[in-house]
């Protein structure tokens, strides 16, 4: 088990819906499962998504909001480098992302390092990762991979379909980790970004992947992002060492529906309400915890989960404390949601953002004041579209 003085930000963890999301303190009966989401396979009638979402804003630092556009320097980089960025310059490309491709993506490096300080809870054991049963489209259909491009190549990490309050049924949103959308301090956006809601759905071995049929890679299709952000918090100090950055490690990406065709929610079925301002780790009984985790012993192919109680994760800098949870997840698993049941409801409280350098255990942020309004900022924006 090693201490919290060496840890890397190894894309991993993700979400936990109807598979043993745990309850928070007070409000549910511990353990107990919550109401599924809504889930179809295509051609079914839609199932109503989850109760209403009661977030509130829990006074955590806000962050100035920053956004990407997808320009076409190799580099990378945002257009014109603003941080506040604009829509995505490049159109999609329906014959970019084929299952070939998306096979060879790698997960971001992503590094941080810090001393253990008050507040921070004893290390949780390690909680081996569980393989979500399978079709995923059954019983995990909003989670789902977001792939894109650096520099070095296509890359991957993991994402939940949201709900949007401004499309309430038609959400096109989805929650991620920042560092799955932008570099940091010294990096810039990321290009070419897509969503794959429930990513190879029949769980093929990952050398079957680039010769398996599209529609069971992609059973609800590939949604491009036609614009990301994230916060401050993470423009500022993120991928620098600084602690700060892992504790705004959040981001929402608006991805386009195709022309005159139906929402990312009414597609997938469902979409899972955020719950921001949600209790510190010492309030909830355990969170459930999914992703895609492609790092070694990992290949990518197939969606995880742990299960287990979080404790806290002190940060740097006066900014909100992690929630940790202990976890053999790896990179790649970077940005899915880890869930709870509220009142019988699945909803979202954190991302992955970090990890140990041993694999033992994830730790994702806070979703508090500078989180709303990051997601606030997005749906604001397509309110009107």
């Amino acid at each position: 088990m090693r201490s919290v003085r060496a840890v890397v930000v190894a894309a991993v963890a993700a979400c936990a819906l109807a598979l043993g999301a745990c309850a928070v303190g007070g409000e549910d009966r511990a353990g107990a499962p919550p109401a599924a989401p809504g889930q179809r396979s295509p051609g079914d009638a839609p199932q109503p998504p989850p109760g209403p979402d009661r977030a509130s804003p829990d006074g955590a630092k806000p962050g100035r909001d920053g956004a990407g556009r997808d320009g076409d320097g190799r580099d990378g980089s945002g257009g014109d480098g603003d941080s506040r960025g604009g829509a995505f310059a490049r159109p999609p490309a329906d014959d970019l992302w084929q299952p070939d491709r998306m096979a060879r993506a790698r997960q971001p490096p992503h590094a941080t390092a810090g001393g253990a300080r008050g507040g921070t809870d004893r290390v949780p054991e390690a909680v081996p990762a569980r393989q979500v049963p399978r079709p995923y489209h059954r019983n995990m259909a909003p989670v789902g991979k977001v792939f894109f491009d650096r520099p070095e190549g296509p890359t991957v990490c993991s994402g939940t379909v949201v709900r949007d309050p401004a499309h309430p049924g038609a959400s096109n949103l989805v929650w991620t980790a920042g560092h799955c959308v932008h570099g940091g301090a010294r990096g810039s956006w990321m290009r070419n970004i897509v969503f794959v809601p429930a990513y190879n759905d029949r769980g093929h071995p990952a050398e079957r992947l680039a010769d398996a049929p599209p529609a069971q890679v992609s059973p609800y299709g590939v949604w491009w992002a036609d614009w990301s952000q994230t916060s401050d918090g993470w423009l500022r100090y993120g991928g620098t060492g600084d602690e700060r950055g892992s504790a705004y490690d959040f981001a929402v990406l608006h991805v386009r529906p195709k022309r005159g065709g139906a929402s990312l929610e009414e597609t997938v079925g469902a979409a899972i309400p955020i719950w921001f301002g949600a209790p510190p780790a010492g309030r909830i009984s355990g969170v459930s915890a999914y992703g895609y985790p492609a790092a070694p012993p990992y290949d990518g192919a197939r969606m995880f989960r742990c299960v287990g109680p979080p404790g806290r994760l002190a940060a740097a800098g006066g900014a909100p404390a992690l929630y940790r949870v202990g976890c053999t997840m790896t990179g790649g698993a970077s940005g899915g949601g880890w869930f709870v049941s509220r009142d019988g409801v699945t909803m979202l409280v954190s991302n992955s953002a970090i990890g140990s350098t041993a694999h033992t255990w994830l730790a994702g942020p806070h979703l508090g004041r500078a989180a709303r309004e990051v997601f606030d900022a997005v749906s604001q924006r397509f309110a009107e579209r």
